[in-house]
């Protein structure tokens, strides 16, 4: 055969495209309460708790018991997406990638919303009349993830622990943690989560843990939220919300929290909104352009939970 003949080799290109492994979009938004919130700021109003008092007797004073309020408040933050296909590599290529850019900007924009959810949980929420006041969330509502004796990653005795925080200041509704492939992969090793006699056998037939103790499982990788934190020496001196007296922890840890649903709120000014135009100032090449408008705030502290959990 001739030398030559590799001139006539075939390549074979396919139309069919895959997307890459990656979260699909926001997994917390609908574990949370929703709002659609139409100004730079909005203000949402709560209640305390009062107590009732015996009456002195016969024809007593109505009492005055001056019910608390406090407000929290939501700003909007914008939040966009584009990229551009040139016209000439449509012609060069087999498929258009207009509607998959589409795609990879909706989950993008959708993990944004984890991003904004999951920071406004663990951060300093604003309140007071003008919603100047940053409300940090107290060491009281951190638990240090340990196993009786010494610091650890997420297992049956901790999550007992947050249970009874939570069930202690009566927190209703369902409730969420949220951690990492790290935090599932120790709750798996344990009997206690993969025994029938425990739990449901889903978790050891599946590989994976969806409920437990009255949590849902919602799992999101680091990289996405940053949750990763590295604490050492006495930084974090006053977490010790555990029976081992924990007062400090070294290496690379990860603030993993739970939640119930009323106690974070998710605002949305503008849900994601696409646009697909050609754009003269880039030889009318397509544009592809997503936005959005969101907000999130903790609602009250009592109802979430840092768990931090260690991992090396």
């Amino acid at each position: 055969m001739s030398s030559e003949i590799t001139v006539a080799r075939v390549q074979q290109f396919n139309s069919n495209v895959m997307m890459l492994s990656q979260q699909q979009g926001t997994r917390l938004e609908p574990l949370v309460r929703n709002e659609v919130q139409k100004s730079k700021a909005a203000f949402y109003d709560r209640i305390g708790k009062v107590a009732a008092q015996t009456r002195s007797g016969r024809h007593s004073p109505t009492p005055q018991m001056d019910t608390p309020h406090s407000r929290r408040m939501v700003s909007l933050i914008d939040k966009e997406w584009g990229d551009v296909i040139d016209e000439q590599d449509k012609l060069r290529m087999l498929w258009d990638p207009t509607s998959h850019y589409v795609m990879a900007a909706g989950w993008a924009l959708g993990r944004s919303k984890d991003v904004e959810i999951a920071a406004q949980a663990l951060g300093s929420a604003f309140g007071g009349e003008s919603g100047t006041s940053a409300i940090v969330l107290p060491d009281i509502q951190k638990y240090a993830a340990n196993d009786g004796t010494s610091f650890s990653n997420l297992n049956v005795i901790t999550l007992r622990a947050v249970k009874k925080m939570m069930d202690q200041k009566e927190v209703e509704g369902k409730r969420y943690v949220v951690c990492s492939s790290s935090q599932i992969d120790s709750l798996l090793s344990l009997t206690q989560v993969t025994s029938s006699d425990y739990a449901n056998v889903k978790a050891l037939v599946m590989g994976e843990v969806d409920s437990y103790l009255g949590f849902k499982f919602i799992r999101i990788e680091s990289p996405i939220i940053g949750v990763t934190t590295a604490l050492s020496g006495t930084a974090a001196t006053g977490v010790v919300q555990t029976t081992a007296g924990l007062t400090s922890f070294s290496g690379v840890n990860r603030a993993a929290f739970a939640f119930a649903e009323q106690g974070l709120l998710f605002a949305k000014g503008e849900n994601v909104a696409t646009e697909i135009a050609k754009d003269p100032g880039l030889s009318f090449s397509t544009r592809v352009y997503a936005r959005m408008s969101i907000g999130a705030t903790r609602l009250e502290e009592e109802q979430v939970v840092e768990i931090i959990c260690k991992e090396s």
